[in-house]
């Protein structure tokens, strides 16, 4: 039986822990970027040197790393280049392969709206990251908050459950 592919995008920084858990789970990760990752490096994932500035090489590298349709698509891209980005990898997805799209709390939020989803073809689960309170302080989400709210719409995707918005932390920090 051939291993599910995922295609992950933004894959070698914050969502590390979600590639990580992807592979592990048995998914082939391939994961472009214009650094080599290193911790997934040894441990199946594929890393293909590409940048989001120049989304047609992004997208040959990552079609020739695939080897195949990718089942899942998990994208963290910058706004600027999201819909061109998006709109490239799209061929290479299977018919109907779920999304799973990441949101900074600057581009978009939950009360004011988030970004229109780019491959309607797709059902796409948005991701919006925002803050935790902690100790009548605020700070940004840690990595593994990240990957744990990125795994929970993955598993919500893979289920098929229809596009939603999930929000991870608060959106508006609070200062006590």
């Amino acid at each position: 039986m051939t291993a599910r592919r995922a295609l992950v995008l933004g894959g070698t920084g914050m969502l590390a822990g979600a590639a990580a858990t992807l592979l592990a789970d048995g998914w082939d990760v391939v994961l472009p970027s214009r650094r080599r990752p290193t911790a997934t490096n040894g441990h199946g994932a594929h890393w293909v040197k590409a940048d989001w500035s120049d989304p047609d090489t992004l997208a040959k590298a990552a079609a020739d790393a695939l080897q195949g349709p990718a089942d899942l698509l998990v994208a963290w891209v910058h706004r600027e280049v999201r819909h061109a980005v998006l709109r490239v990898v799209e061929p290479l997805l299977a018919p109907g392969a779920p999304v799973v799209e990441v949101h900074g709390s600057a581009s978009a939020n939950p009360l004011g709206g988030c970004p229109d989803q780019v491959l309607p073809n797709h059902s796409t689960q948005q991701v919006v990251l925002g803050y935790v309170r902690h100790a009548g302080r605020t700070r940004w989400l840690t990595h593994d908050e990240i990957s744990a709210g990125v795994l929970d719409a993955v598993r919500r995707a893979l289920a098929g459950r229809p596009s939603a918005v999930h929000q991870v932390g608060e959106f508006r920090p609070v200062h006590i």
